[in-house]
């Protein structure tokens, strides 16, 4: 029993560590060289002999210590004020840093010319809180439709419908004239769509006559005001087109955008030629417009008409994506959009109370409707697809 190996707990059975007959590497690694005791005992146990120690060399006699140089007087820098570009922040990153990473960030982030932009934002937010901005009687803000609207919808209209635009050079590019177009896609992008079109073309802002629901709904009605809009009645029709503005109507109503997908492209009846009448009585061009692509987006496949009813609206369209959706199936789909403006149709060559003839009026507006529905076929057989 003399000579077993006594291995204390916690070294796992490993000799060297801990076992009394030397230290771990670790210890060894932390422990300080130290010379070997004079008493140091040798592997058999007996006193092992001191090491002789070294001669010592002989202490060098002291010198005098020289005489102290007088200190040279501190130099005193003239003080001065310390700049922006010195004043450090809390973490030690001096402020013009700060600075130059933000306007390198916004530079990056929104071009070159992010600060005379941001300065026109801030001037337009000074003139909002200010008051300083002018509507129209019909409640036309043209700097907020400007700004915002036409800028929502500009990438709408260039990226996703792609959206191709013949015959502009038939819309004067002053004075009053009335664009009648066709009606569809279920919810009435068109005519959002028509709108930036006519303005990224020629600087005009068109004005359309909707129908009084949209004037009822929170919020839609609103921004309808502020956008141009108005109710499409003849009194205001007329108002609006001897004062030189570009009005939009799509005779078509809630019958045109919510038909079924079957009867796509299938213009319904025009009403009793309304805009006609004004028109006529004002003596302003009509200027047929063509729209293939929105009869896509939302292909319409049923209806709810109960529920319609419940809720005051035309109907409830279903959609193969919607309801089933959610959300998720209001995202309208990609087509390809064309927008053709025919020839206009001259109305100031008429005699004096031709408005009130309904006949001349009938053949007008039937005439118009032709003219849109011809087109609308011809578009359709050059169209190589629905996407593209």
């Amino acid at each position: 029993m003399a000579d077993a190996e006594i291995i204390p707990i916690g070294t796992r059975g490993r000799p060297g560590r801990g076992t009394g007959t030397q230290p771990s590497s670790a210890a060894r690694s932390l422990a300080p060289r130290s010379t070997p005791s004079k008493t140091a005992a040798t592997p058999s146990g007996q006193p092992r002999p001191a090491a002789k120690a070294a001669p010592q060399p002989k202490p060098k006699p002291k010198q005098k210590p020289a005489a102290k140089a007088a200190p040279a007087p501190p130099v005193v820098e003239p003080s001065r004020a310390p700049t922006t570009t010195d004043v450090p922040t809390a973490d030690g990153i001096p402020a013009a840093d700060w600075l130059a990473a933000i306007q390198g960030a916004a530079a990056e982030v929104f071009g070159q010319d992010w600060e005379p932009q941001l300065a026109r934002f801030l001037a337009f937010l000074r003139r909002r809180v200010a008051g300083s901005y002018r509507i129209d009687e019909y409640g036309f803000d043209q700097e907020i439709t400007e700004r915002f609207l036409m800028a929502a919808l500009r990438p709408i209209a260039q990226k996703w419908f792609r959206i191709e635009v013949r015959g502009i050079e038939n819309i004067p590019l002053d004075g009053g004239a009335l664009v009648v177009s066709n009606h569809s896609g279920t919810i009435p992008v068109d005519g959002l769509m028509t709108m930036v079109s006519i303005h990224d073309e020629i600087g005009r802002f068109l004005r359309p006559l909707g129908a009084d629901l949209v004037f009822k709904m929170p919020f839609v009605g609103s921004m309808a005001r502020r956008s141009g809009a108005t109710l499409a009645c003849t009194e205001d029709a007329e108002r609006m087109l001897s004062g030189g503005e570009l009005v939009g109507v799509w005779p078509e109503g809630f019958k045109g955008i919510g038909k079924p997908y079957a009867e796509r492209y299938k213009l319904q009846r025009f009403g009793r030629g309304g805009f006609v009448s004004a028109a006529v009585r004002t003596g302003v061009p009509i200027i047929p417009l063509s729209v293939v692509g929105a009869e896509e987006i939302y292909p319409l496949v049923g209806n709810v008409p109960s529920l319609a009813r419940l809720l005051g609206v035309p109907y409830i369209p279903i959609t193969p994506f919607f309801p089933l959706l959610g959300p998720l199936g209001l995202v309208p789909l990609p087509s390809k959009w064309l927008l053709e403006f025919g020839e206009p149709i001259r109305t100031d060559e008429f005699d004096a109370g031709a408005a009130d003839d309904p006949m001349l009026v009938f053949n007008v507006t039937d005439q118009v409707r032709e003219t849109i529905q011809q087109t609308l076929y011809s578009l359709l057989m050059k169209r190589q697809s629905v996407f593209r």
